[in-house]
């Protein structure tokens, strides 16, 4: 069963104002970001921390990129390991930094071990990020991409969890899913996913672009076997970062290059890596664990639930996420009829009232999709509707 949030405390969380404060981003005085499912604004202080970084290193380069003493810019970096592993529910060293989501699954897709005509399940519901890995594995080796068909409204885990387990075949090695679907905010039935692919000998990559740092769960308690991850999205983290959990129980499944000489930030495996960036997104994984998931699940979800009420009243659109409850998040989507064209709307919006949104990618649907996060709140939201309703009437 996926976990439910109270609703009282979902409505009492966005009392009191933004859980971040405006004065707290760079973005400009009245611009109303709704659109941090694609990138979320990094905090001043994860600025000053990484920007404090790189200072370190270009004072000492070698010493401070390749020793781990205590005091250096490595030794922070590296010590972001443990901190993701906090967020995450593993450890340390099952944790490896990437550039993103789509870096990570690519590495995923190419360190695990198959066989020409094995079978990799996906759905069309996939972000491209989530799903370039395996196509190119495909095109250079050989395996074979499946793809089941889920309906932009299918919202119901039990029937999601059934059309996975009825498309397994035994070839089936790899099943690759998104733990929050981009097109529509869905929470994806995971864990009975990943419990569908343990019986019947199959490994489950998760896609977690769109669940760290906006819902509360841990990679244990899903049994999934890898999950990947980006900095720059809900943990508002310096953009072109990420990591990737690998289950200890997977070690013999999957076998990433990176690791080949040690599990460390950089290694002559992996090479020198973004240090600065890194040692920021610590400071975001900092920012995100002090504000408390719970409570940034609760807020954001207060704010979406807003959202969808507001736009189910507008006829022009069709909403495809699902209604408050346990599978919703803070992503609201709705297709558009094709004489409103979403990128004429998106840009509307954004020159004439200041609203930064998210049109839908054109091989889903003609449609937009709204996100916010801690750094809204109920006034700005009210405002992007009310520019939203000026928009579909004119």
């Amino acid at each position: 069963m996926l976990p439910a949030l109270d609703v009282a405390s979902v409505s009492a969380a966005v009392q009191g104002g933004p859980l971040i404060p405006a004065g707290e981003l760079s973005l400009p005085p009245g611009l109303i970001h709704l659109n941090t499912a694609s990138a979320g604004p990094t905090p001043n202080r994860v600025l000053a921390r990484t920007i404090a970084a790189w200072r370190q290193l270009e004072r000492d380069p070698v010493a401070q990129c390749y020793s781990d003493q205590p005091d250096t810019v490595f030794t922070a970096a590296d010590d972001v390991r443990g901190k993701a592993a906090a967020l995450l529910g593993c450890s340390a060293n099952e944790i490896l930094f990437t550039r993103g989501t789509t870096d990570g699954i690519t590495t995923l897709a190419h360190s695990v071990k198959l066989n020409a005509r094995d079978r990799i399940l996906l759905s069309n519901l996939e972000h491209e990020g989530g799903e370039v890995g395996w196509l190119h594995r495909e095109k250079m080796s050989g395996v074979v991409v499946d793809r089941i068909q889920l309906p932009f409204e299918e919202h119901d885990p039990q029937r999601i969890v059934d059309a996975y387990a009825a498309a397994l075949t035994p070839k089936t090695k790899v099943i690759s899913v998104s733990h929050v679907l981009a097109p529509t905010g869905l929470r994806m039935p995971v864990a009975e996913i990943a419990r569908i692919a343990r019986s019947r000998g199959v490994l489950c990559v998760v896609d977690g672009a769109q669940a760290v740092g906006q819902i509360s769960f841990d990679v244990r308690s899903i049994g999934c076997d890898a999950y990947a991850t980006s900095g720059h999205k809900w943990l508002m983290g310096p953009k072109g970062t990420g990591f990737v959990y690998i289950a200890k129980n997977a070690a013999g499944a999957f076998d990433p290059p990176q690791w080949q000489l040690g599990r460390a930030v950089g290694s002559n495996s992996a090479g020198l890596a973004p240090l600065t960036i890194v040692v920021g997104l610590g400071e975001a994984l900092d920012a995100t664990r002090a504000l408390g998931i719970h409570r940034i699940e609760a807020y954001n979800r207060g704010l979406a639930n807003t959202v969808y009420t507001e736009m189910t009243k507008m006829p022009q659109l069709r909403i495809v996420s699902p209604t408050p409850g346990a599978c919703s998040t803070a992503m609201v989507a709705a297709m558009l009829p094709p004489a409103i064209d979403a990128d004429r709307l998106r840009a509307a919006l954004r020159t004439r009232h200041n609203v930064v949104i998210k049109r839908a990618e054109r091989r889903w649907f003609n449609g937009i999709r709204l996100s916010p996060h801690v750094f809204n709140d109920e006034v700005q939201v009210a405002r992007a509707l009310a520019a939203l309703r000026t928009e579909l009437a004119g």
